[in-house]
């Protein structure tokens, strides 16, 4: 996520007055220090593997596992992206009301701020990491380095708490949660699998590890281990598992680079073992520095 600017504005953006569950957001304001334009931009949604669908924005990834029992959403970027997600859900032949299960990689605005009029809107149950439960029951106020920023979202209160290697099931599908810690406490990862005609294939949305300007490895105030466990996260994701990878950001995995509004379907565009590595090679880099100029 790039630098704050102070400029306030609110997440009641123009698409949301076309939304019947836009209600709430007529009345209250959320402060959001800092957004881009892409982060809002309209991108046609695409099925990425199987049952797996690509239905965020042109740069905050949102993710469809499509079931007959019901759908699995992962991430739904800001508030005034829900008329969009809605849209896509709905371009895919799906219902956006069968959506069953909400899950987030981490509990930040930009990512997590259209949970609470999803929830509204379907009835579908928030699941979310045990500690990233409180910035999400209270808007993102006590988020360690944006709380303090005005860096907040409507509140909505967890479902469900999850913890490391637990399963996230919805009929035969089985979503399982890794808990790769820094860039929030409780940020995390998927691992599940999906199925074509042809073959079945592993997938990771892994939540890199950036680190942010404000945080500090060192004696950061409200989550002191937060060194620790962007060293321990950098370690253990070189480890990961899978076919296909995605990530919070399309910029963060290079969808633009892999994949074009007209092209046809093809889950091998996202096989990059190679972009991972570098991904994270890249991140340890800048661990490494902070490090050492702390």
């Amino acid at each position: 996520m790039p630098k704050f600017q102070k400029t306030l504005i609110t997440t009641f953006l123009a698409g949301a007055l076309l939304t019947p569950f836009a209600s709430d957001a007529q009345t209250k304001t959320y402060k959001l220090p800092y957004v881009q334009a892409d982060w809002s931009k309209d991108y046609r949604p695409f099925r990425i593997a199987g049952n797996l669908y690509y239905v965020g924005t042109y740069d905050l990834a949102c993710y469809l596992i499509a079931t007959p029992q019901g759908h699995i959403l992962i991430n739904t970027g800001l508030e005034g992206s829900v008329p969009l997600i809605r849209k896509h859900v709905q371009a895919l032949g799906f219902k956006f009301e069968d959506i069953k299960i909400l899950l987030a990689t981490h509990a930040h605005y930009d990512h997590v701020a259209g949970m609470a009029a999803i929830k509204k809107a379907t009835a579908a149950k928030l699941m979310i990491q045990e500690k990233d439960a409180k910035a999400m029951a209270d808007g993102g106020a006590s988020d360690y380095a944006l709380g303090s920023h005005g860096a907040s979202f409507e509140p909505v209160e967890p479902d469900k708490l999850l913890k490391n290697g637990e399963v996230v099931k919805l009929g035969t599908m089985q979503v399982k949660l890794l808990h790769h810690p820094g860039h929030t406490p409780g940020a995390s990862s998927f691992s599940f699998m999906v199925r074509d005609e042809k073959r079945a294939y592993k997938v990771l949305i892994a939540n890199m590890p950036s680190i942010l300007d404000e945080t500090k490895l060192s004696g950061m105030p409200g989550y002191a281990e937060v060194g620790k466990d962007y060293a321990k996260t950098l370690a253990v994701m070189k480890n990961e598992q899978f076919d296909i990878w995605l990530s919070s950001h399309a910029s963060q995995f290079g969808l633009h680079e892999k994949h074009k509004p007209t092209d046809p379907y093809r889950p091998e565009a996202f096989f990059d073992k190679a972009g991972y590595d570098k991904a994270l090679a890249n991140l340890k880099k800048s661990y490494d520095e902070k490090i050492r100029n702390k």
